[in-house]
This record gives C-alpha cells, sequence and structure tokens, in this order.
C-alpha cells in the first residue's frame, strides 16, 4: 500500500523559509519520478516541481530559483527547500507519485 507522508509545514513571514519532507512507503521508491503539487485556497491542484529517478528536476516557472527538490533514496524521502516565500505560496503542499499524493502539509505565508 503507497503511503506518502509529508511534514514541514507552517507558519513563516514573507521572505523566510521551509524545508518539506514526504517519507516514502509502499513501493520502490527509487524506481519512481516524484513531484511536488500545491493547491491554495478556493484554487485546483498546481504542479510545482519533479524529479526523476535519475535526479533531473524541473520546476514550474513561479517558483523562479527560490525552491529546490531533492531526494534520498536510502531513506525513500523526498524533500522541497523553499527559500523568499512570498504570500502566494499559501497553500497545503503535497508530494506525488503519478498515481499517488499523500495527505499535504499546511504552508502559510503571512507577516
Amino acid at each position: 500500500q503507497v503511503q506518502l507522508v509529508e511534514s514541514g509545514g507552517g507558519l513563516v513571514r514573507p521572505g523566510g523559509s521551509l524545508r518539506l519532507s514526504c517519507a516514502a512507503s509502499g513501493f520502490t521508491f527509487s524506481a519512481n519520478d516524484m513531484s511536488w503539487v500545491r493547491q491554495a485556497p478556493g484554487e485546483g491542484l498546481e504542479w510545482v516541481s519533479s524529479i526523476d529517478t535519475g535526479g533531473r528536476t524541473v520546476y514550474a516557472d513561479f517558483v523562479g530559483g527560490r525552491f529546490t527538490i531533492s531526494r534520498d533514496n536510502a531513506k525513500s524521502t523526498l524533500y522541497l527547500q523553499m527559500n523568499s516565500l512570498k504570500p502566494e505560496d499559501t497553500a497545503v503542499y503535497y508530494c506525488a507519485t503519478i498515481e499517488e499524493r499523500g495527505q499535504g502539509t499546511q504552508v502559510t505565508v503571512s507577516s
């Protein structure tokens, strides 16, 4: 059974940083491309970033160099380092495979 458990969200001031983690289990993590997606209040799901099995990364345009996705296959864990956070980054952040996503972690950027 696939499990994706996000953590690391919270309340941060504009310009601050957070590091999200996603603990994966129930499947071969190293053999799967992984992504982060988010959902702001009243909005649909929005893709943020992906990393493939070879470590290649892609980002949505709005990231603008502020976020870094990474993975630790030995720990079956996906990360998202978020710097220079803006109020518009406020959302529930989910890690996801092609078919599944976790329960999400809330990120709130506010002064």
